[in-house]
């Protein structure tokens, strides 16, 4: 069977090269002319496959396996068109890898084999399609759709463009990889193929397609630019024909000159140095260390008609009273330890009668217990004592604060 396989092969590369000027004739024509061509070599290329006629009353074209095979070959962007049905590549990708599991669980090492290799031709030949069609999407992107002459067909092209790669990337949303890693199981063959290779080659075009789609959308803008231009050119070189006495006034001399004619560029704004560009530091510092001190005053210095004698002794010591709320709040904390209990900072201010308000005595009395040093204010414990503010959550109003020994 390999040996038929190879013989039926070498027969068609054959039949390709013997009657390569006819088979390009007909890729350039779009079909064979019969009646300049022998119609034994037509007889020929149509049992190989090559040729083929749609319709009875239709005219000989090529196949599309060999009219591919001679797009890709020459590059030819006109012609290539791009697959995105991705469903049924996914379908069948599936159902041989149930079929190879099945033959696998039966031991039939044979049918195994057939399947495995279907199944990678198949997986090999999806990604590069995929692989194909980004190559062509770009192809056509860099020429900016050189094989149509209008701006019309060029929008036309890119919109298609468009659409085919929003099926490819809906297309290529449909495979799960959990469920395709359901489906190879343990099997590390199918594993290979359906987990490790399509993931990788899917993520690449991917992320290919996307930008594939982001400089379509830049196209498809500029070219649009370009035809409404076009069309406001058109309709001017039109109305100068229809009116071939207009003469365009004197728009300077108007004091509201149209903003069609008032195109002129803005002026440059006056230089300033960038005090925020941290790399010009090293120069601003040079500058400024050559700035000189000018002094523009006119009054003499004043000199004084004798010397005056500085004598340096000793500064005599002053000390600062200390603060009587500071000195209440201490005997506050005083008498807390006295007592070993706690005790409320308005009950004392009231039972002690001192004249500081009520808000006044509660800020001495938290601030004296922050001031105090860590050991210290580790021997007490101090509560406030209040209720949430029933509008803003989060604000706690203090209303007293309570002090006893840790």
């Amino acid at each position: 069977m390999s040996s038929n396989l190879h013989q039926a092969g070498v027969r068609l590369l054959r039949q390709l090269g013997r009657h390569a000027e006819l088979i390009m004739d007909a890729y350039q024509a779009g079909s064979v002319n019969e009646g300049a061509c022998e119609p034994s070599a037509v007889d020929k290329l149509k049992k190989a496959g090559i040729l083929w006629r749609p319709e009875a009353d239709q005219d000989l074209r090529l196949t599309r396996t060999v009219r591919a095979m001679l797009e890709e070959a020459l590059s030819d962007e006109r012609n290539r068109q791009i697959d995105a049905n991705v469903g049924s590549a996914l379908a069948t990708i599936k159902t041989l890898a149930s079929h190879y599991k099945e033959a696998r669980s039966n031991v039939d090492h044979g049918a195994a084999e057939a399947y495995l290799a279907d199944l990678s031709e198949h997986v090999y030949s999806f990604t590069e399609s995929l692989a194909y069609s980004t190559r062509v999407l770009w192809g056509r992107i860099n020429n900016e759709f050189g094989y149509v002459g209008t701006i019309n067909a060029k929008i036309r092209e890119n919109e298609l463009a468009q659409s085919q790669v929003s099926e490819l990337r809906s297309g290529l949303e449909l495979f799960q990889f959990s469920e395709l890693g359901e489906i190879a199981g343990d099997v590390r063959e199918l594993r290979k193929l359906l987990v490790t290779t399509l993931q990788e080659s899917l993520s690449r075009n991917a992320e290919e397609l996307s930008l594939v789609q982001g400089r379509l959308l830049e196209l498809l803008g500029r070219f649009r630019q370009i035809r409404g231009r076009t069309r406001l050119l058109k309709g001017w070189l039109l109305y100068t024909d229809l009116h071939p006495d207009y003469r365009p006034g004197d728009h300077v001399s108007h004091k509201q000159v149209p903003s069609l004619f008032n195109r002129a560029e803005a002026l440059l704004a006056p230089a300033a140095v960038d005090v925020h560009n941290s790399q010009q530091e090293r120069e601003l510092m040079e500058m400024v260390a050559r700035i000189k001190t000018i002094s523009h005053s006119q009054v003499p210095p004043k000199r004084r008609e004798h010397d005056v004698s500085v004598s340096l002794s000793v500064s005599e010591d002053f000390d600062i009273p200390d603060n009587p709320l500071k000195l209440a709040v201490d005997e506050y904390f005083c008498a807390v330890i006295e007592s070993g209990k706690s005790q409320s900072a308005l009950a004392y201010l009231a039972e002690q009668q001192l004249p500081w308000d009520s808000e006044s005595w509660l800020y001495q009395v938290i601030g004296g217990y922050e001031g105090l040093p860590d050991e210290h204010k580790a021997y007490f414990e101090l509560e406030p004592l209040g209720e949430p503010h029933p509008v803003y959550s989060g604000n706690f109003i203090i209303r007293d604060v309570e002090l006893w020994l840790a």
